[in-house]
């Protein structure tokens, strides 16, 4: 694999900036599991790291120690002896580091989390390391790093201690947006058209591990098969994985997102309450930890009060779980590639560009010119009655200039062509808006395809439109 740093530009400057600093830093480094955090970190400090430790999953204190204590040994070549306690333990990073002539001295902590068992007081320990010298002097640099986000975010950034607010800077890594992940095949010389990409993002939501399996020479159905469907796939038993690694209790984090999954527009703590039966407090930090990992998002719908804010869920790999894998029965190991074109993936396919475009919404504001305007995204939906069904609209965008852009989205391998039923369905959802909301904005029709819009007798109604082109402008 080709070790370049894809993108991430924005970190890569900040961090570089925190390691010239002339003062002691204190970095933490979130995100979800596989999206590539230990590799930034080592691969922007490779040479200049001076202690690198990764606490074990699922060990005890002792074998947490023992492993510090083998990695202080061999970072330093020394021969000390295993600590009996964290104090002793960073007491003897103090007195290797106080004894090193490098002039800035970063200390990588990672998968921290891990390293706070039960009653091993791991958490005062490095309380008094930083407090009690590392914060007083110039050339220290402490990383921290972790999937599990609520560890961090609970127990330093929100701590109420020794360590509160003691960190100097915090990052959370997002998933590859489509320009990076274009970037990343281009790296390992996977050559995929950009509707194949945008595929795979659906799929995979731009997380690197996963890009990471794809094989040269082979389609992306084919990886998709490999990767998921074959004997023994690449990603067998991830999606337990994923929440496992993240969160304790990850049974009911499961539960809360699989009622999430049931309903495309989202549910409402109400909602999420009555089918889970999970309520106060714990549902409370399960979706703000959730949220603060991309896995979902919480939005109003348009000119709806607070209190019926909807939660959604947002994760590609976790949606494609839900739609294909988890009930799976067929033991087709060409599954994807045997359903090209079918229902079963069309309709898949239609609603994950939905959720696609929604990941990328400062992307189709660039292509719209709109995004140094100031804007609020919702979901809107009518109610139903004598005069129509109901309808729904996915996307909007209320700007402060006085127009709404109301966004359609469509996933076809060709152009999209608007015929006369979608042309009077879409003025009928425009109409039925205005009259139920009364807004006096002025309404723009707005369609987001793969390779554009078709022009016909029709297509004037459509005010501006994006194309997937545009989704790859790297912001």
């Amino acid at each position: 694999m080709d070790t370049k740093i894809i993108g991430r530009q924005n970190e890569i400057k900040r961090l570089t900036e925190l390691y010239k600093s002339k003062n002691a830093e204190f970095v933490a480094v979130c995100g979800r599991r596989r999206v590539g955090k230990t590799f930034l970190v080592k691969k922007l400090f490779e040479d200049k790291i001076i202690f690198d430790l990764a606490g074990l999953a699922n060990a005890k204190t002792a074998e947490q120690l023992e492993n510090f204590s083998l990695t202080l040994n061999r970072c330093f070549e020394q021969s000390l002896p295993i600590p009996p306690n964290w104090l002793t333990a960073f007491e003897q990073l103090i007195s290797l580091l106080s004894k090193s002539k490098k002039k800035r001295k970063v200390i990588f902590i990672d998968e921290i989390s891990w390293l706070d068992t039960a009653r091993s007081n791991f958490l005062m320990a490095l309380e008094h390391f930083w407090n009690g010298w590392a914060s007083t002097r110039d050339d220290i640099m402490l990383i921290i790093c972790g999937s599990a986000t609520s560890w961090i975010t609970n127990k330093i950034i929100n701590n109420h201690g020794g360590l509160h607010n003691r960190l100097t800077a915090k990052f959370f890594l997002q998933p590859f947006n489509l320009c990076e992940t274009e970037l990343f095949f281009k790296s390992k010389k996977i050559t995929l058209g950009r509707y194949e990409i945008a595929e795979s993002y659906m799929i995979f939501g731009g997380i690197p591990y996963y890009l990471n399996m794809f094989e040269r020479g082979v389609s992306l159905s084919q990886n998709v098969d490999n990767i998921c469907f074959v004997q023994n796939p690449k990603l067998d038993n991830e999606f337990k994985n994923l929440y496992a690694s993240l969160f304790k209790n990850s049974e009911k984090y499961i539960e809360i997102v699989s009622a999430l999954n049931a309903k495309n527009k989202g549910l409402t703590r109400n909602e999420i309450i009555a089918i889970t039966k999970i309520s106060g407090r714990e549902l409370t930090t399960i979706l703000k930890n959730l949220e603060s990992c991309g896995f979902i998002r919480s939005y109003n719908s348009l000119y709806k009060k607070r209190r019926d804010r909807l939660f959604q869920l947002l994760d590609s790999y976790s949606l494609f779980y839900f739609k294909f894998l988890k009930n799976r029965t067929e033991n087709d190991e060409h599954f994807w590639t045997n359903t090209i074109n079918m229902p079963q993936q069309n309709t898949w396919a239609g609603y994950a560009f939905e959720i696609l475009c929604l990941q990328h919404i400062n992307e189709i504001k660039h292509s719209l010119g709109i995004l140094g305007i100031q804007s609020n995204v919702y979901a809107w939906a009518s109610e139903k009655n004598d005069n129509h069904n109901g309808c729904q609209i996915d996307l909007l965008i209320d700007r402060k200039d006085g127009v709404i852009d109301i966004c359609e989205m469509k996933f076809y391998r060709t152009k999209y062509i608007l015929s006369s039923d979608d042309a009077d369905i879409l003025l009928n959802k425009i109409a039925v808006f205005q009259h139920e909301t009364k807004a006096e904005k002025a309404i723009h029709l707005v369609i987001i395809s793969t390779l554009g819009l078709v022009q016909n007798k029709h297509s004037g109604i459509v005010q501006k439109e994006v194309k997937l082109d545009d989704l790859f402008y790297y912001i």
